[in-house]
């Protein structure tokens, strides 16, 4: 009878090797594969992501802020862990997160390095959101696609040329997850339509939100919106821009259908 060929051994640990030929083997076949498991994934290099992403906690709703004053969130908030650099580190994150347990009025957020959740940060404060209203019984699966999405550059390829993404949000509400993805030009359109357009395709249908429980809103368009007065002299102007274009678009259409009429 044939003899069952010796399992392949080269870089096992030395707890799957016996180093004494006159000694018995102590582990079986199965325990060596497992071994030889463990070892070929320590030895796996790690798939960065494209940018570093880092966690953020906050405990209080943008909501809930006091006359317009946002330190009161900001102080809340609280960067969790080290930075996410890796696939596996973002599982690592992932796997050990409780969605589940985040308690009522709670959120969690996924940004870009370079980026925090407050609508009057310099580098959000022209950009705007969309926010998904997700049952809570597959709120954690529909969160766990949008942050692959995120580090997956998947978002990022759905704007328009010039825009950035800045991260995603998941926060508690009684009955649902609110969850949002947060870019940094609400000017764009084709960035709207996009990032839009992206999540629904990238959803099974059974996770797939009705139209009416997602809605897009600009940060700006938050009552407790208060940026410092160098931020809002940028918006001011920003919104002054956008009225001048407006009329001009409008004189131009007058303009062809008189040309029409005559």
């Amino acid at each position: 009878m044939a003899t069952r060929p010796s399992l392949f051994t080269r870089g096992l640990s030395s707890l799957s090797q016996s180093t004494d030929a006159n000694s018995p083997s102590v582990s079986s076949p199965a325990e060596q594969r497992d071994d030889a498991k463990r070892n070929f994934l320590k030895t796996m290099r790690p798939l960065p992501t494209q940018h570093y992403w880092n966690v953020y906690f906050d405990r209080q709703a943008k909501e809930q802020k006091k006359d317009g004053d946002d330190s009161v969130y900001q102080a809340s908030l609280e960067q969790l862990g080290t930075q996410i650099e890796s696939v596996q580190d973002f599982w690592r994150y992932a796997n050990n997160t409780p969605v589940d347990q985040i308690k009522m009025r709670e959120s969690i957020y996924l940004f870009k390095s370079g980026f925090r959740p407050v609508w009057e940060d310099r580098r959000n404060v022209l950009g705007g959101s969309w926010t998904f209203r997700v049952p809570k019984t597959s709120g954690p699966d529909f969160w766990t696609r949008v942050q692959l999405m995120a580090i997956g550059e998947k978002l990022q390829e759905a704007l328009d040329e010039g825009d950035q993404i800045c991260g995603v949000g998941l926060s508690v509400r009684f009955n649902s997850h609110l969850v949002s993805v947060w870019h940094r030009d609400a000017s764009r359109q084709k960035s709207i339509d996009g990032i839009l357009q992206a999540v629904l395709d990238d959803l099974p249908p059974e996770l797939a939100p009705k139209p009416d429980n997602y809605f897009y809103k600009k940060h700006a368009d938050h009552p407790g919106f208060n940026p410092p007065p160098e931020l809002q002299a940028v918006l001011d102007s920003q919104k002054k821009r956008a009225q001048e274009a407006a009329a001009a678009a409008q004189k131009n259409d007058n303009v062809t259908v008189t040309a029409a009429a005559e």
